[in-house]
């Protein structure tokens, strides 16, 4: 029997794809998108919500109703966005790279050949918090500490577990690996619960702040020749520097490595949906710029081809061209 007009709207607006196909959810006069971020202490969520409010201000004009849900990170992202129950979100580039190729977290569910690139935001640096009194200074001294490694489904555990394999660590080579989403690996720092936490995450980051502010503790410097292999293997991973003076405590720069945030969605999503989206961020860029501290030194040349391992969405791909940055 086929569905009422009504309950197939309500089916959709819940996130569940009709038919293995991936429709945002309409109304009479609205279609309405979600937006998958991150935890609501990182940046993707405010990402996610920057790019939400210039698509609202056009609403009259184009229809499309954006909102933004706090997920738990790029993998999750990737793999709902195969699913049929994400339209967009935010995800780290080498987790896209990952997600098109079907390798590593993604290696059991395979390939996703329908993901597709919008644009590349922010660089995220891989970061190291440790507290002061656990005697780390480098990436190696974190064997035989309490870590948190991230939660599974998030970008920080997959970037983590890479830099893991390079080194032929396992989980059992710390004292303890905690599982621990980004929102509480701060206070569990600080609460003495662990020696150190890792994140990806573009900089100024209100984790990081509350990290550096609430306890004693210092972020740490990753780069090392093993990691300037580990870039050379993975085009998607790239050297990053992290500037002193940004966070309490820490007053000089740190070396590491790290990705770019990057926005994605499905071929399934309809080419003019993607097109308003890209539209209203672009045609307002100073105006999203101005939205978080990381999105300063953005540049719409470099946003629509670094770091995006998927395919262009042809809706995004249409309005690079009539705009002359393709």
């Amino acid at each position: 029997m086929a569905l009422s007009r009504t309950l197939m709207l309500a089916v959709v607006a819940a996130g569940i794809s009709l038919g293995g196909a991936l429709v945002p959810a309409q109304s009479e006069a609205n279609t309405f998108v979600t937006i998958g971020t991150g935890g609501v202490t990182g940046v993707y969520y405010p990402t996610g919500g920057a790019i939400c409010r210039l698509v609202n201000r056009g609403r009259a004009e184009h229809g499309i109703r954006c909102s933004v849900e706090s997920t738990g990170g790029s993998v999750y992202n990737l793999t709902t966005i195969k699913s049929g129950g994400l339209a967009l979100a935010v995800a780290q580039s080498d987790a896209q790279y990952h997600a098109y190729h079907g390798s590593e977290a993604f290696a059991d569910q395979g390939a996703n050949p329908d993901l597709r690139s919008i644009f590349s935001l922010h660089a995220e640096p891989f970061t190291v918090v440790a507290r002061s009194d656990a005697g780390i200074t480098e990436f190696d001294q974190l064997k035989g500490k309490r870590v948190n490694i991230g939660n599974p489904g998030s970008g920080q555990r997959a970037t983590i577990e890479a830099l893991m394999e390079s080194r032929g660590w396992t989980v059992s080579d710390f004292s303890e690996a905690l599982e621990l989403r980004a929102a509480e690996q701060s206070s569990a720092l600080c609460d003495d619960r662990i020696d150190a936490m890792v994140y990806v995450v573009g900089h100024p980051s209100g984790a990081i702040q509350e990290a550096t502010t609430t306890c004693s503790s210092r972020l740490v410097n990753v780069m090392d020749p093993g990691v300037e292999q580990l870039i050379k293997d993975r085009s998607y991973f790239r050297k990053a520097t992290i500037p002193g003076g940004m966070y309490r405590g820490n007053d000089e720069d740190v070396t590491t490595f790290g990705v770019a945030a990057t926005l994605v969605t499905s071929a399934r999503v309809p080419d003019d949906v993607v097109y308003e989206i890209v539209k209203a961020v672009f045609e307002n860029f100073e105006a999203f710029t101005r939205l978080h501290p990381a999105f300063e030194n953005l540049k719409k040349e470099e946003m629509v081809k670094d770091a995006l391992s998927a395919p262009l969405h042809p809706g995004a791909e249409q309005y690079y061209r009539e705009v002359g940055l393709l």
